[in-house]
C-alpha cells in the first residue's frame, strides 16, 4: 500500500521517499518524530535496510557533508542511499548488536565513562590516608595558615620564620652574607632575635646545641586590614615555604606558643603521591598496577590446572603436581606440617577458607608454600623434566599484586567514605549505586562533587535499568554477551542526554528475560521524552504494545518482501490482514505440542559453583528439547559454557578450555559421540567467509561453472570461480568487492571496487553463465531464489545443500553475502544449517545454542523449532539458552535457574516440564510462562 507523504510536514515526521535498496520496493514511508517507532516484519524482510542501511546512512552521510573539505576527501564517495529524498532527518546515532570490544583493557567502567567521573571524583575529593598509623595525610596551604591567624583578636603579633639549614658548600658566614642580600634582616639563635649585620660583625659561628631560625616577618592583622595586606600576607608566606622546603614556624608573641606548618604530603616518613586522574588511570603507566601493566592479569602459575578437581582434598591428591615418585615428597612435608598447624587435610579445597588457601599456596615459617615448590622447579628448568612441567601449569592469572583490580597499591590509600576505589570497581552495579544514594560529604566536597556524583548517578541507575545490576565496572568488555553490550550502549548514549536525536536500535530485547521487558520499555519511553525519535527495529511483543507507532514491513522474506503492509498503532494493528498481526491476535500461533517427551537418559551437572552458581546439582534429559531459562546474570551461561561444555569435551579428550568449578558430570555419557557449542560469534573470520561456503554447497557451484563450455575454451578451472585464491578474481580488491580505507580519526569506510563494481571477478571469468547467469549473479541470488533456480534446472546435489538453510529461515540471505555482515542469530542459524545438511550420517551429538531465536519473528520461530526437532529427530540432544516465551513453552524440559541475576542468582528455582515450570510461585519464568499455557 503506498501512502501519499507529499502533503505531511517534515517538522513533524521524517519522510522517507522512493526507497529501493536491496529488496525494498521503491516505497514511501512517513516516521512521526519524537516517538517510539517499532519496525517490525519478518527477517529479511527489509527493516534493517530501512532503519540502518538507508535512514542511519543518510544521517551518517549528511554528518560528514559538514565536516572541512580536507576531512571529505577521504570520504566523499560515501553513497547516497537509493531514495528519491529523505526530508526532516535528525543527527542518527545507530546501537548494533556489535561482537563486543575485543581489547583486554576495556571495562564497563571504561565502556560506559562511570570510570572516567570515578577517577575524577577520588582526585578532587579523595582523602589520602597512612598505612601505617591510618591519619589523615594533609599538607597545609597559604589560606590554612590565614585562616589560623584570623583566629586571633586583631593586631596579635606573630613571628614567621623557618629552621635555618647552611648548604654544605658554604660556611655560615658565606651563607649569612647571602641571606643579606635577599634582604633578610634578623635571625633568632635560641629564641632571641638577633640582626643578621650584628652576627657578621661578630663572626659569630653557631654550636650544635644552638637552635638558629631566620625570621621571614613580623605580623600583626589590622582591624581594618584591606585586600592588599592579605596579598602582601600570601607572599610573605609563599616566601617561607619555598626558603623552609615546605616547612614553617608561626610564633604567636602573647602566649609564646609556636605552631608548625607544612606543604609536604607526608605523614610516618612515607611522601605520599598526591592524587590526580591519571593516578588512578589503569591505562596510563602512572596509575598502572607495575606487575600486571593494567590488565588485571599475568602469566603464572595457574591454579585451576594445579588443582583441577577442587571437590577432593589434599590428602586424595587435589594438588596434581604432586603425584609420582619425586614430587610426593612435597605432599609428605605438607602432611607433616599441616598437623602443627591444624590444616584440614581431609577437607575438599573448594571449602577450605581463604586462610588455609593462603597457608596451602604462600607458606609460613614451617613451610614455603605451593608458590616455593614452583619456585625450586623454575630454578631447575635446566632439566628438561622441569621445563615440561612447568608449561603444563602455566598459564593466565589473576595478577598477585593487585589481585586483579589493575591499579598501583598506592592508590588503596586514597578513600572516600572509607572505600578505596579498587573496592567500588568490584562491587555489583547495585551495591555501587547504594553506596553513592548513602555517601556523606563536608560542605566543601559537596560542592565540589555534586556535578560529578550526579553524572555516576544517573548513569549506574541507566544500567540498573536496562536490568544490568549485577555486573560489576571491573568486568571486562569481551566477556560480555551480545545484548548486554548493547544495553550498555543505550545506557552510555542516555547518560549523554542527546535531545533532538534520533536513535536507531537493533533488537535491543535480546538477552532480555520478560521480567526485565518492562524496566526497559521505560528507558525508551525516557529517551523518547527527552525530545528525541526512537527507532527500533523488533520482534518482541511487549515493545510493540509500547510502542507509539508500528511499521510492519513484508509481507513476507527476501523478494517477495520490502513492501509496507502496515502502518499505525498497536491496537490498530491487532485488526490488520498481516502474519505480524496474526501472531499477535492469535489466528496464527505456535502450537504447544499434544506429548511431552517423556526423559529415558541424563547428564547430571554436580556441585556447580562456578562464578555465582550456589553449588547446584543440575540434571538435563538427552535425545529432546531442554530449554534453559532465567533473569540475565542468573547463571544460564556460566552453567552452560563454563561447566557443562567443557566437562563435556575433556570426557571426548578435547583439553582446550578451562573448567568452570564443579564436582563432576554423571550420566549417559555413552549416548553422545561429540557436542557442539553453537553460539553467536561469527561464522568466520574473513570477509569472504559466507553461508553458502559455510553449508559447503559452493564447491558445486564452482564445478558447474567450470563445467561450462565457456570455461573449457579459456582454460579455466574451479578455482577460477573462488575468491579466495588469485586467478580470476579481481587483482584490485582480492575478490572482497569492497576497498577499505582507514581513517586516522574515524571509523574505517569501505568503497566499491573500481575496477570489477563490486562483482569480485575478472571481466573474462564473469563472461561464463549457467543459463544466462554468471558466477556473480548467482552469488547474488537470495537462497530461496537460488532454490528455485538451481531447482528448473535439475540441480539437486546443490538444492539438497541450500535446502537446510531456507528450513532455519535463512531464505533471504544472499549466497555470497559476507560472514561479517550476519548478526549473530543469523550466524548461529547458519551453523544449524550446516548441521542438518550432515543428516544421518552424523554422530550423536549434544548442540548447546545461545539463544537462537536472536532476530526472528513469529513465523520464522516456527521454522527453527521445526529444525531443531529435526536434529532431534536425527538421534540428536539439543539444550538452548533462551528467553523467547514461544521456543520456552514448546520445550520438553526446562531448567530454571534465578531468581534474580548476580549474587541473587545461581540457584536452580524449578526443574521439568513448561506445564511444572508454570506452577512454580518462585520462578519469573514460571509466572510468565502460565499466561503463554
Amino acid at each position: 500500500m503506498k501512502k501519499d507523504i507529499s502533503k505531511l510536514d517534515p517538522k513533524e515526521y521524517i519522510l522517507i521517499k522512493g526507497a529501493k535498496l536491496h529488496n525494498l520496493k521503491n516505497i514511501d514511508v512517513a516516521i512521526p518524530k519524537n516517538k517510539l517507532v517499532v519496525i517490525t516484519g519478518m527477517s529479511g524482510s527489509g527493516k534493517s535496510t530501512l532503519a540502518f542501511d538507508t535512514l542511519y546512512a543518510e544521517g551518517q552521510r549528511r554528518y560528514v557533508e559538514s565536516l572541512s573539505s580536507y576531512a571529505r576527501q577521504f570520504l566523499g564517495k560515501l553513497d547516497k542511499p537509493q531514495v528519491d529524498f529523505i526530508h526532516g532527518i535528525a543527527p542518527a546515532i545507530a546501537i548494533q548488536q556489535k561482537v563486543n570490544s575485543t581489547n583486554p583493557r576495556s571495562t564497563v567502567g571504561t565502556s560506559t565513562e562511570i570510570y572516567d567521573y570515578l577517577k575524577l571524583l577520588y582526585a578532587r575529593i579523595g582523602k589520602t590516608y597512612s598505612p601505617i598509623s591510618g591519619e589523615l595525610v594533609q599538607k597545609d596551604t597559604v589560606t590554612d595558615v590565614i585562616d589560623f591567624m584570623k583566629t586571633y583578636p586583631a593586631d596579635s603579633k606573630f613571628i614567621l620564620s623557618i629552621d635555618l639549614v647552611v648548604p654544605e658548600d658554604r660556611s655560615f658566614a658565606e651563607h649569612l652574607n647571602i641571606l643579606q642580600q635577599q634582604g633578610f634582616t634578623r635571625l633568632a639563635v635560641d629564641d632571641n632575635q638577633v640582626k643578621i649585620e650584628d652576627l657578621i660583625s661578630f663572626n659569630f659561628e653557631p654550636q650544635p646545641e644552638n637552635k638558629v631560625a631566620l625570621i621571614i616577618d613580623r605580623i600583626s592583622i589590622p582591624e581594618d586590614a584591606e585586600e592588599s595586606f592579605f596579598h602582601r600576607l600570601a607572599d610573605s608566606l609563599e616566601t617561607a615555604f619555598f626558603e623552609g622546603k615546605g616547612d614553617i614556624k608561626l610564633q604567636i608573641l602573647e602566649n609564646k606558643v609556636t605552631k608548625s606548618f607544612s606543604n609536604k604530603f607526608e605523614m610516618d616518613g612515607i611522601i605520599f603521591n598526591e592524587p590526580n586522574t591519571h593516578f588512578f588511570s589503569f591505562n596510563n603507566p602512572y596509575g598502572a598496577c607495575p606487575t600486571c601493566e593494567g590488565y588485571g592479569k599475568v602469566i603464572g602459575i595457574d591454579e585451576d590446572l594445579v588443582i583441577p578437581n577442587k571437590a577432593i582434598s589434599i590428602y586424595e591428591d587435589a594438588v596434581v603436581a604432586w603425584k609420582g615418585d619425586k614430587m610426593s615428597e612435597w605432599k609428605t612435608l605438607f602432611m607433616k606440617v599441616a598437623t602443627k598447624v591444624d590444616f584440614p587435610i581431609h577437607k575438599p579445597y573448594f571449602e577450605l577458607s581463604e586462610e588455609q588457601k593462603d597457608f596451602l599456596w604462600r607458606g609460613d615459617k614451617y613451610w614455603e608454600g605451593l608458590d616455593g615448590f614452583f619456585k625450586m622447579v623454575e630454578q631447575n628448568t635446566y632439566k628438561i623434566q622441569y621445563r615440561v612441567m612447568l608449561s603444563r601449569y602455566r598459564g593466565k592469572t589473576v595478577c598477585p599484586t593487585c589481585k586483579g583490580r589493575r591499579l598501583r597499591p598506592e592508590t588503596t590509600y586514597v578513600k572516600i567514605n572509607g572505600k578505596a576505589i579498587s573496592e567500588l570497581v568490584d562491587l555489583p552495579l547495585n551495591e555501587l549505586n547504594d553506596f553513592f544514594q548513602s555517601i556523606e560529604f563536608s560542605e566543601f566536597d559537596r560542592q565540589v562533587a555534586s556535578r560529578i556524583i550526579y553524572e555516576i548517578s544517573s548513569r549506574l541507575q541507566f544500567l540498573l535499568d536496562v536490568g544490568l545490576e549485577y555486573l560489576s565496572l571491573n568486568r571486562a568488555s569481551n566477556t560480555l554477551s551480545g545484548g548486554e553490550s548493547q544495553r550498555i550502549n543505550l545506557a552510555t548514549s542516555l547518560g549523554s542526554s542527546l535531545v533532538g536525536s534520533m536513535y536507531i536500535l537493533d533488537e535491543p530485547s535480546i538477552g532480555l528475560h520478560s521480567k526485565d521487558t518492562e524496566r526497559f520499555v521505560s528507558i525508551l519511553h525516557r529517551l523518547r521524552d527527552l525530545g528525541n525519535t526512537v527507532i527500533v527495529v523488533e520482534h518482541d511483543e511487549d515493545i510493540m504494545k509500547a510502542a507509539d507507532y508500528i511499521i510492519d514491513i513484508g509481507p513476507e522474506a527476501g523478494t517477495n518482501g520490502g513492501e509496507v503492509v502496515f502502518e499505525g498503532t498497536y491496537d490498530e494493528l491487532l485488526k490488520a490482514d498481516t502474519l505480524t498481526a496474526k501472531y499477535l491476535n492469535g489466528d496464527l500461533a505456535i502450537e504447544i505440542p499434544k506429548h511431552r517427551i517423556k526423559p529415558q537418559n541424563y547428564l547430571k551437572v554436580l556441585g556447580a559453583r562456578e562464578n555465582n552458581l550456589k553449588n547446584i546439582d543440575v540434571k538435563f534429559p538427552l535425545n529432546m528439547l531442554t530449554v534453559i531459562t532465567g533473569v540475565s546474570g542468573s547463571g544460564k551461561s556460566t552453567l552452560m559454557k563454563e561447566i557443562l561444555t567443557p566437562a563435556l569435551e575433556r570426557n571426548f579428550e578435547i583439553f582446550g578450555n578451562r573448567i568452570g568449578e564443579h564436582d563432576g558430570l554423571i550420566g549417559d555419557l555413552n549416548q553422545l559421540n561429540g557436542i557442539e557449542l553453537i553460539d553467536q560469534n561469527p561464522i568466520g573470520k574473513s570477509s569472504r567467509s559466507n553461508p553458502v561456503t559455510y553449508v559447503k554447497a559452493y564447491d558445486d557451484i564452482r564445478n558447474l561453472f567450470a563445467a561450462q563450455k565457456a570455461s573449457k575454451l579459456n582454460g579455466f578451472q574451479a578455482k577460477h570461480f573462488s575468491f579466495n585464491v588469485d586467478g580470476g578474481r579481481c587483482d584490485t580488491c582480492k575478490g572482497e568487492g569492497t576497498i577499505t580505507i582507514e581513517m586516522q580519526f574515524m571509523a574505517d569506510v569501505d568503497l566499491v571496487c573500481e575496477e570489477c563494481n563490486g562483482q569480485r571477478f575478472k571481466k573474462s571469468v564473469l563472461e561464463v553463465k549457467f543459463n544466462e547467469l554468471s558466477i556473480s549473479d548467482v552469488l547474488n541470488l537470495t537462497i530461496d531464489n537460488a532454490i528455485e533456480f538451481f531447482g528448473k534446472h535439475e540441480q539437486k546435489k546443490i538444492v539438497d545443500k541450500l535446502k537446510p538453510l531456507q528450513d532455519v529461515g535463512l531464505g533471504y540471505v544472499k549466497l555470497g553475502q559476507s560472514s561479517n555482515t550476519l548478526s549473530g542469530g543469523e550466524a548461529q542459524r547458519v551453523k544449524l544449517a550446516y548441521f542438518l545438511t550432515k543428516g544421518e550420517t552424523a554422530d550423536k551429538t549434544l548442540f548447546i545454542f545461545d539463544e537462537p531465536s536472536t532476530g526472528l519473528h513469529f513465523h520464522d520461530i516456527q521454522k527453527l523449532i521445526k529444525a531443531l526437532r529435526a536434529l532431534i529427530d536425527l538421534g540428536h540432544s539439543v539444550f538452548v539458552i533462551e528467553h523467547n516465551m514461544d521456543i520456552i513453552k514448546v520445550a520438553d524440559w526446562i531448567v530454571d535457574l534465578g531468581p534474580e541475576g548476580g549474587k541473587n542468582g545461581g540457584y536452580l528455582v524449578a526443574e521439568g516440564t513448561p506445564e511444572d515450570v508454570a506452577k512454580v510461585k518462585e520462578s519469573f519464568t514460571g509466572q510468565f510462562l502460565k499466561e503463554k499455557l
